[in-house]
This record gives structure tokens, sequence and C-alpha cells, in this order.
């Protein structure tokens, strides 16, 4: 088995961290600059951490666009990624200027928000409006900032189309969310188990 520092170095051809963390949902984000031009970026630091309130995060490797038009405005829409919408998603992860709407770019229709006034993906299965709660910069064991701002949002509105749900769910084979793993590898769930959780020990 191997066994490595990060801080060493691994010595294999790319990092495996991004790969043994995975998969990862892809966050979506859609958010507006204080101009109200339309930004949208993926982000493969994305994840719910709270039921209730529900409540998301996502993860900005440098402080990019994203992180400073929700911090200014105080809304961002989740905007959840599919199978169909890969490629469009793949533009979008484009560098790009600040004020260049990567809506345009990706050739992406916008829907308006009904609880934000940020605009989604209209296309997308599902999304969610979410208020801006707060930034967390990330440290590292010593205490020292890292390059790294976790933007944490309260879902305030939920967007589902009806053509991913069966009897009352959400039916994931339908859906066909998309998840990043590492290097330039991506997987779509197809198909979906269940488990009970033991009510004993």
């Amino acid at each position: 088995m191997i066994f490595y520092d990060p801080a060493e170095g691994h010595g294999l051809p790319h990092d495996p961290f991004k790969a043994l963390v995975a998969p990862r949902p892809i966050g979506w984000i859609s958010s507006l600059d204080a101009e109200g031009r339309p930004n949208l970026a993926p982000y493969s630091f994305f994840n719910g951490i709270s039921g209730r309130p529900p409540m998301v995060l996502f993860s900005s490797e440098g402080r990019k666009d994203s992180v400073n038009n929700i911090e200014k405005t105080g809304a961002f829409v989740c905007n959840i990624a599919t199978w169909d919408l890969r490629e469009e998603m793949n533009k979008s992860s484009a560098p790009a200027a600040p004020g260049v709407s990567e809506f345009e770019l990706a050739g992406l229709e916008m829907a308006p928000g009904r609880a934000v006034d940020v605009p989604r993906v209209a296309r997308c299965a599902a999304a969610l409006e979410c208020r801006y709660v707060e930034t967390v910069v990330v440290k590292d064991i010593e205490g020292k900032p890292v390059d790294s701002f976790v933007v944490i949002g309260q879902v305030v509105g939920v967007h589902i189309d009806e053509r991913v749900l069966k009897d009352g769910l959400v039916d994931m084979s339908k859906l066909r969310l998309i998840s990043r793993l590492g290097y330039m590898d991506y997987a779509v769930i197809d198909e979906v188990f269940q488990m009970v959780r033991p009510t004993t020990a």
C-alpha cells in the first residue's frame, strides 16, 4: 500500500486526492455582479450541510467572481448539473473576464428566480435558490489562511421538473445527475440501490 505526506508530494503522475474524495456533486452556481450582470460557474466542492433549514455550501479555490458577486448581492442559485447539460456545464468553466456572461458563452437560456433576483439555467431539471449566509476563509492546521473560500447559503426556493419525479420522489435515474471525480473524469447516476438503516445495533 502506498503512503505519502501531501506536504512532501505523492510521487504519482497526478495528485490522487480529488479522485479519492469522490464522487462530488457539481454546484453550478449562478450569481449577479453589482451591476446586475449574470455569472455562471461550476464548483465540484459542493454539498448540502443542513436539512432544517436546508443549507448548502460550495468552496472556491481562489477568490473568484462567484464569491465576490454573492457577498455583494446576498443571493445565488445552485443549478443541478445533469447529463444532458454536461457540455454546457463544461463550457461555462472556461476562464472569462468579470462581467462576461457564461450563460451566453455556453448558449444557455436564463429563467428568472422566484425567491431571489438571480437567474437560473432554464433547462436544468432542478435548482436551489439561496440567500447568502457567510463566507468561511479556510485555514490549515497551523491556522494560516489558504486560498479557498467556503460560501454558505440557505435554500429559500426549490425548482424541480416534474419529469424527474416518480410517485412524488426524485427519480435519480431520470434526473441523471453528474458528478466530478478526479483528473478529467466525471460520472453519471443511472442506477440506484436502497438500504434500510438498522433500528438497533
